[in-house]
């Protein structure tokens, strides 16, 4: 089997493979939802030196409006792909995070439950460090397998990651988590399942719909703690108090509920998007003299990023 035999899009409109609905086209994308058919795709564009993108669920991710030269792997499965041996559980990196939650709550597992409801998947999510309420996936990972980027496989331990806040090593390396294996503690289903609705209404108080004001949830990490605060100080305050909630660049505006989202109305491009964030960094800077460093991925060709130098911009 090759990635010919795959489900191949060609060409790709990527507005639909982002939660913010945004994007132009490209070449091709090909759809993987198991290791194996991951682990075929890439080897087979590493023979052909055919240059790709990966994406997964497209959760903190902005396509530019003129699209992309390069070809796109998506590595996404409707289906969760889950094994459990005692509190151990393998995923397959294409698992939606939030299935990956709800499945340690009905097995009573322990540790994920504070992904509930995120967006992504589950690869994105380590690669990314991401948690809540001062919890983060790398706590409880064991071991992953993973592609490195002569499309060689290898399983490698938490360390490699060399985890710290909403980021890992594999940023730089663009390696590919193919599968992850994370250590658990059994705990009671019942009691999970109310940590989890409890998640998902606070959830729902703060944050959008994505159905229908599409956008890539918090855009910009939270702020390091500094002397005045022991604790990390949300990047969400910063904007309020700077006047972030009156931002609107074209179609792009800043979320009424929370001042660190950027959602797509009417008439919105990823240019917008880009330039609305700009601002957001800009007001942030005078007010506080802070530099906020965002979540999200911007990938293609943007205007106005040349006096741009910091982790997560190009």
């Amino acid at each position: 089997m090759t990635y010919f035999n795959m489900k191949k899009i060609s060409p790709a409109l990527l507005a639909n493979y982002t939660t913010f609905k945004l994007g132009g086209p490209c070449p091709f994308l090909v759809d993987c939802s198991t290791p194996e058919e991951l682990i075929q795709a890439v080897q087979d564009f590493k023979k052909t030196n055919t240059p790709f993108i990966l994406i997964g669920g497209g959760s903190n991710l902005v396509v530019s409006d003129q699209g992309l030269d390069t070809a796109v792997i998506r590595y996404v499965s409707s289906t969760p792909l889950i094994e459990r041996h005692g509190d151990e559980i393998t995923v397959s990196a294409s698992t939606i995070l939030d299935d990956l939650a709800l499945f340690c709550v009905d097995e009573g597992l322990e540790g994920l439950n504070y992904t509930t409801g995120i967006p992504g998947t589950v690869g994105g999510a380590v690669v990314g460090n991401a948690g809540a309420w001062g919890k983060q996936v790398g706590d409880v990972l064991k071991s992953a397998l993973i592609l490195d980027n002569q499309g060689h496989t290898k399983t490698i331990s938490p360390d490699y990651f060399a985890f710290t806040y909403r980021h890992s090593h594999l940023k730089e390396t663009n390696e590919i988590i193919v599968s992850v294996t994370f250590a658990l503690k059994s705990s009671d289903p019942v009691t999970l399942a109310q940590e989890r609705a409890e998640i998902l209404k606070k959830r729902a108080e703060k944050h959008p719909d994505l159905n229908t004001q599409p956008c890539a949830g918090s855009f910009f990490r939270n702020v390091e703690p500094s002397s005045k605060a022991g604790k990390r100080q949300a990047s969400g305050w910063f904007l309020e108090e700077a006047g972030g909630k009156n931002l609107k660049v074209g179609g792009a505006y800043v979320f009424d509920k929370h001042a660190n989202i950027i959602i797509k109305g009417a008439d919105a491009h990823s240019q917008d998007v880009h330039d609305l964030h700009l601002k957001m960094i800009e007001i942030v800077k005078e007010k506080f003299d802070l530099l906020l460093i965002r979540e999200v991925r911007f990938v293609g060709k943007f205007s106005n990023t040349s006096h741009l130098n910091q982790e997560g911009f190009w």
